[in-house]
């Protein structure tokens, strides 16, 4: 009862972004006049793992696994590495590929300036999309806002197939897209004519530096017409300090592994032994926490 009126309250969409929508699954003992938690489960923004590393959380989750490999560099988002440590990695597999309307004329992200662009992208400011955008732009000299003063519009969606981005983009009113989630809405943006733009060799670089990873999708996966370099968007790794104690984490572990029939996983799912493997579905860029490491090693299939 606890579990489903925390969820209805973080899940009211009047909740602006930034507000309380996220959830903290505590585990502990209530038995005295203090509440003792001894294991916290959250969710919430990447920049969580400073949180997570003060001790606040035991564990959180975060999409995706390039925005762990953050923290545990110290680069982009965090201004020093991070001590996170890998529990097991969700699978999921997806990409960062940004169409564009051939009427716009764009063939480069540097030819966004001073252009009045349509850009379809998440309303919450603090996504993860949000976050690479203003990295890759960065390199150019402005940010995502700087569209509006030039006389463009930032296309508002909630999820990555939002009725609100699907209907213009079929209309052929949206220059151009920043998303995840591509399986919910590239094929359609391909087949309504827009065209995957190419990224630099310098924006490769300097994305790839912070913690992405340059991926290659082949002609004809999602509709794309020939093969297309673009950054791998993939995994949900659920994450902890490597000062948590190895028991709990080998727990956690097991009880992954015990409610395997009860989670919900995507077609990617391929087995246990993927959520602590390095695979397409779940990219591992930080080590995995010994405890997680241990459990694996132990029950690899």
């Amino acid at each position: 009862a606890c579990m489903k009126i925390g969820l209805h309250i973080a899940g009211n969409p009047l909740t602006p972004y930034g507000g309380n929508r996220d959830t903290c699954i505590t585990v502990g003992s209530g038995g005295q006049d203090t509440f003792k938690p001894s294991l916290r489960l959250g969710t919430g923004s990447a920049i969580m793992a400073e949180d997570v590393c003060r001790g606040n959380l035991e564990m959180a989750f975060v999409n995706p696994s390039a925005m762990l490999t953050q923290a545990y560099r110290g680069t982009g988002l965090f201004k020093k590495a991070l001590p996170v440590r890998v529990v097991a990695s969700y699978p999921s597999w997806d990409r960062f590929v940004v169409p564009v309307n051939p009427t716009c004329g764009l063939t480069s992200l540097a030819e966004m300036k001073g252009k009045p662009l349509k850009i379809s992208v998440r309303e919450d400011p603090t996504h993860s999309t949000h976050v690479l955008v203003e990295q890759v732009l960065s390199i150019h000299g402005f940010t995502l806002k700087d569209v509006e003063k030039w006389g463009g519009k930032l296309v508002l969606c909630g999820g990555p197939g939002d009725v609100r981005r699907l209907d213009p983009v079929a209309k052929g009113e949206i220059d151009m897209i920043f998303d995840e989630g591509i399986k919910t809405w590239l094929p359609q943006s391909i087949a309504a004519g827009m065209v995957p733009l190419d990224l630099t060799k310098a924006e490769f670089d300097h994305l790839t530096a912070l913690g992405w990873r340059k991926k290659s999708m082949p002609a004809g996966k999602m509709g794309v017409k020939q093969d297309h370099d673009c950054i791998d968007f993939s995994g949900w790794p659920i994450y902890c300090s490597a000062n948590l104690d190895e028991k709990t984490v080998y727990d956690v572990c097991g009880a992954i592994a015990a409610r395997e029939f009860e989670m919900p996983f995507e077609e990617d799912y391929k087995g246990i032994s993927q959520l602590g493997s390095d695979t397409e579905e779940t990219p591992i860029d930080v080590p995995l926490h010994p405890g997680a490491e241990r459990w694996f090693k132990e029950h690899a299939k």
